[in-house]
């Protein structure tokens, strides 16, 4: 059905042609029928790396490439052993190579499909999101702002629909859609205002559409549009590495050279010289680095995926551990997002409402004088009646509710589909045992005029019979501005100032008591009213009603996560559209407020200039009453200070700030396709104690990176120094070609991967954030490299020259100093799992990973050395028990003085402290 005109069709002609009911969709078992017959709503990627070429892949490397020439030069020369044991060892390290590559390749993808978009359709006759690239023709797929149009369309209801194509059309300006239109079959694609295409962005108002065609079949997909790519950028750690790479190859490559043209002035073989260049060439090298920084980096999103964040964008990790102020909206992200109504005010009449939540079972308790009541009770059951019909949630009995990629069960069967605010109101009405669907009976909407952050308020229009019934809400002081009259004691009067101040008071009075209060309005009109043409009269001369008061308790975990946020120096800032007194109580009990802090509404913001914000911006915790268009200011002047924000975001007008902000946080339930495209995280559960979750993983996973930066540098230190010390003092080769690769294999290989999933130390959030231009080799990373690896080298040198002198062998020394190399180097994987903690604190056995590769690698060493095939070709031979002494007091001793000292030296510490208090 590709490139019918849909657009020249009448919407039941198009219903028809689909075989498709409007209310209740398509069933799932047609729905799978149809994706086997079209394939899956996407498009065409690049063909992916096979398994198979992602191996031989491995063999591309130079150093690998002379390696094998090296190999097949020892076959020419009848060193068959050597041949076979070096083709061994390529082969192993290569098969290395491709399982780290290959899981690279794996998260990557797991990624992509975490964050695919998806669409909220129609199916079985119940609403329900499904996978973006599970949508057929004829799916029917409801539309609202913020939403980005998973397939082509054609719309069959439209509200105030505007949607943004200049990635179609090349037109900034949104088109007006309008679903009822019929276009000739030559209309321009820019035109065409009952269709909607994929890629392209609802700014403005709600609708429907009916899938017409998907995948390549799309306009996108005709035109080749833009495909999503995720997670294919480089972080600038990785980039920092590749340039460290190169300076380190060259000095490697330098050293090599050294000891090469040593050895061949001296009189040792060529050959031998040869492969032993490039042996130490192929083990010192650290060509592996930035591909075990993107271990580091997938293992660490899949650990965040367990915590409910989801990285869309690899920096972000590396960012996280920077942040220094958090930005987060206070509904449904610092609260719990089960907004419940517990007062309404009529006519200076406060009436209590009963109930937890979302369950409809509670009351309505009416105050003791009844005959005041019995005066309001009109009014009391219009301001129900809005609370019902001005209102686009749905109250929806079910078990279970699905959020994002998560599900969460719930004890409570009664669950709000749409925004928790109007779900509150929804239920209220639901309490007062006015049900919307059945006061739809009598009146029918025809408009809406929905709400915004601009706005403030949301108005619609039902028609009853010969008359027009306009229904608002919104926040008080705006709908006050719109109304002329209030109901009052009974009846409406003219709303003057002594009334408006009453309303006020009481409004400030919920306020101060930390409830959000919503005003409710309405007007009759007559049904002649072209409410099209006259949008801007709408909401003129309205009849005021009442206060609703409601809350949206803290949750308890953000509490915890703020005080957490402290202790880690990272400043927490609260935003809300709340009014300044409501903020002020939610604030003070998140613990983000205090009496020293400042509060700044939207309106001081917009009278106050950019010099005098920078000037205060690090004192204010809390901002009231704000839009997005503060959002993006607050962002840019918190950079402007120096610091590193997270900013949170679920609406369409949230995107600049998000973008703008250093890690762009979107809500995973409540947020818009479009804030997600613009964010580097998303919250899975919509919930702050989440971000600080993700932070701290983001600090862990660096950490994890300078650990086996610091590991396999110090590693590959020893390696070279070892054999450039014996050059210069003339020695014999303390260790063959080999021996050399084995080390490397040995070593380099599990035990470092090992440390890519290490534990945190116990302080990691009572750190200060680190600066994002610090270098990795801050604090004395690089001394402590540079000092190990010396000591790694000049002890396997001194154990060579101890075996050589005493025993007057050279294989014995050899052994003994290959496995002094070993075992310093695993003895020192256990030093690098922390630069502050001793291993007894940490405890051996916290990180089962290190101590199984440890484990294997010594068991494989322990078989080179005592296994007669082994030590044929490794050339090496059993070693005496005195032997092994010297290896331990050697390789192991620095390492438990090291350890011992750090763990006495923290004792007295905390002994110290305890003594002063």
């Amino acid at each position: 059905m590709a490139n019918r005109f849909w657009y020249n069709m009448h919407d039941l002609k198009v219903l028809e042609e689909f075989q498709v009911d409007v209310k209740k969709g398509l069933d799932s078992k047609e729905a799978q029928r149809r994706l086997e017959l079209v394939g899956f709503n996407q498009l065409r990627e690049k063909v992916k790396t096979s398994p198979i070429k992602m191996f031989f892949n491995q063999f591309k490397d130079f150093m690998v490439i002379v390696l094998l020439a090296a190999t097949i030069i020892s076959g020419f020369l009848g060193e068959y052993a050597d041949a076979i044991t070096i083709m061994a060892i390529v082969i192993l390290n290569s098969i290395l190579g491709f399982v780290q590559e290959y899981r690279a390749e794996k998260s990557m993808e797991a990624l992509k499909k975490l964050i695919a978009p998806e669409a909220m359709v129609i199916r079985d006759g119940i609403e329900k999101k499904i996978p973006a690239r599970e949508l057929v023709p004829g799916e029917l797929v409801l539309l609202e702002t913020g939403v980005i149009i998973p397939a082509d369309l054609r719309l069959l209801e439209t509200i105030q629909m505007e949607i943004e194509e200049s990635s179609l059309t090349g037109e900034s300006v949104p088109a007006k859609k309008i679903a009822s239109a019929i276009f000739e079959t030559n209309t321009s694609l820019g035109d065409r205002k009952n269709m909607a295409y994929m890629g392209t962005t609802v700014t403005r108002g709600k609708g429907m559409g009916i899938v017409v065609d998907t995948g390549m079949q799309t306009e996108m997909g005709q035109i080749a549009g833009l495909i999503q790519k995720v997670g294919d950028e480089q972080t600038p750690l990785q980039r920092r590495l590749e340039q460290l790479g190169r300076w380190l190859v060259a000095f490697c490559l330098l050293i090599v050279l050294v000891v090469v043209v040593t050895g061949i002035l001296r009189g040792e073989p060529i050959y031998q010289m040869f492969l032993v260049g490039v042996s130490l060439a192929v083990a010192a090298i650290p060509e592996g680095l930035p591909a075990i920084v993107t271990i580091a980096l997938a293992v660490g999103v899949q650990k965040m995926l367990k915590r409910r964040a989801i990285i869309r964008k690899l920096p972000a990790v590396e960012t996280l551990g920077c942040a220094t102020v958090i930005c987060s909206d206070k509904t449904g992200t610092l609260t719990q997002n089960e907004m419940t109504v517990r007062r309404i005010v009529i006519s200076n009449e406060t009436i209590q409402i009963t109930g937890e939540g979302y369950d409809p079972k509670g009351e309505v308790v009416v105050p003791g004088d009844k005959s005041r009541m019995m005066r309001n009770k009109e009014s009391l059951n219009i301001a129900f009646k809005i609370a019902a019909l001005c209102n686009n949630s749905k109250l929806r009995k079910t078990e279970t509710v699905i959020a994002g990629i998560f599900r969460k069960k719930s004890s409570n069967p009664w669950q709000v589909l749409g925004d928790p605010t109007e779900g509150a109101l929804l239920v209220l009405a639901a309490k007062a045992g006015f049900w919307r669907e059945r006061v739809e009976k009598d009146e029918q909407r025809v408009y809406e005029m929905p709400f915004d952050s601009e706005r403030k308020r949301m108005s619609v229009i039902y028609q009853n019979k010969d008359k027009l019934n306009i229904y608002t809400k919104g926040a008080p002081d705006i709908v006050l501005e719109n109304c002329k009259y209030v109901w009052w004691e009974g009846k409406i009067v003219l709303l003057n100032r002594e009334l408006k101040q009453k309303i006020l008071e009481n409004n400030d009075k919920m306020a101060n008591e930390a409830l959000r209060v919503l005003a409710l309005a309405y007007k009759q009109i007559s049904a002649n009213f072209d409410y099209e043409r006259n949008e801007a009269e709408i909401e003129n001369d309205l009849i005021f009603v009442g206060l609703a008061g409601m809350i949206d308790p803290p949750r308890p975990a953000a509490i915890k996560a703020v005080a957490v946020c402290k202790n880690a120096g990272i400043k927490t800032v609260m935003i809300t559209g709340d009014h300044k007194i409501t903020a002020q109580a939610i604030g003070k009990e998140l613990k983000i407020y205090n009496d020293q802090d400042l509060i700044l509404t939207g309106s001081q913001l917009d009278e106050m200039p950019d010099p005098e914000l920078n000037k205060i911006i690090n004192n204010v915790t809390v901002y009231a009453r704000v839009s997005p268009k503060h959002k993006l200011r607050i962002v840019k002047a918190l950079k402007k200070r120096g610091h590193v924000v997270a900013m949170t975001g679920d609406g369409v007008n949230d995107a600049p700030a998000i973008k703008e902000a250093d890690i762009g946080i979107s809500m995973g339930i409540n947020g818009t396709d479009v804030t997600k495209e613009s964010s580097s995280m998303i919250l899975g559960d919509d919930n702050f104690a989440t971000i600080v979750a993700a932070v701290e993983e983001g600090r862990a996973i660096y950490d994890n990176i300078r650990k086996f930066i610091r590991y396999l540098l110090s590693c590959n230190v020893g390696e070279v120094l070892t054999m450039f010390f014996a050059s210069l003092l003339g020695l014999p080769l303390p260790l063959l070609p080999i021996q050399i690769l084995w080390v490397n294999l040995v070593t380099d290989g599990l035990p470092a991967m090992a440390l890519g999933v290490d534990t945190a130390d116990p302080d990691i959030m009572y750190r200060k954030p680190r600066h994002p231009k610090e270098s990795i080799f801050a604090y004395g990373l690089a001394r402590r490299i540079a000092v190990r690896g010396t000591l790694i080298g000049v002890g396997t040198l001194l154990v060579f020259m101890i075996g050589y002198y005493l025993n007057k062998n050279l294989d014995i020394a050899r052994t003994m100093a290959f496995t002094t190399l070993v075992f310093s180097q695993l003895f020192h994987v256990f030093d690098c799992r922390s630069e502050k903690y001793s291993i007894f604190e940490l405890g051996f056995f916290t990180n089962p990973f290190l101590v199984g590769a440890v484990s294997c690698s010594v068991i494989m060493h322990l078989m080179v050395i005592y296994l007669p095939f082994f030590q044929k070709i490794f050339k090496t031979t059993p070693l005496s028990f005195n032997s092994w002494l010297i290896i331990i007091a050697v390789s192991g001793g620095l390492t438990i003085m090291q350890n011992v000292y750090r763990s006495l030296k923290r004792y007295y510490l905390n002994l110290g402290r305890t003594l002063r208090a």
